[in-house]
Formats: C-alpha cells, structure tokens, sequence
C-alpha cells in the first residue's frame, strides 16, 4: 500500500491513500527525513509470536470465567 504524506499535524502525518481517503500515520514511526509531499510504502505483516502472546494472556484471564 502507498500513501502520500499531505501535512503534518502535531505528532501525525496525515496521508492520503490510493483510494483517496486520508489516515493519520503516528510520526514517530516515520523516517525522519519524510517530509509532505513524500510517499510511503506501507508493508504489514502478521507478527505470529506477539499474536501467541496476547492469546495466551486473553486465555489466562478468562480461564476462570468459564468453570
């Protein structure tokens, strides 16, 4: 996915998508040379190993709920 960074605002970059709708990307997490005008390439993945870890927190606190 590609965005185009329109403007700043406080701590976020606020970008236009592909599809035209706008979304506010965290400005910490951007390069620190982005600037407006910029396109950004956004990659996501699944991070498998976080995911394990929050279902194995969720179950422990609810294993009690159930019995």
């Amino acid at each position: 996915m590609k965005v185009i960074i329109d403007r700043f605002e406080g701590n976020f970059a606020v970008c236009e998508t592909e599809d035209k709708t706008m979304v506010d990307i965290p400005r910490g997490i951007l390069p620190e040379e982005a600037k407006e005008g910029h396109v950004l390439t956004i990659s996501i993945s699944i991070d498998a190993e976080e995911t394990e870890k929050r279902k194995k927190i969720i179950e422990d606190l609810t294993k009690d709920i159930w019995a």
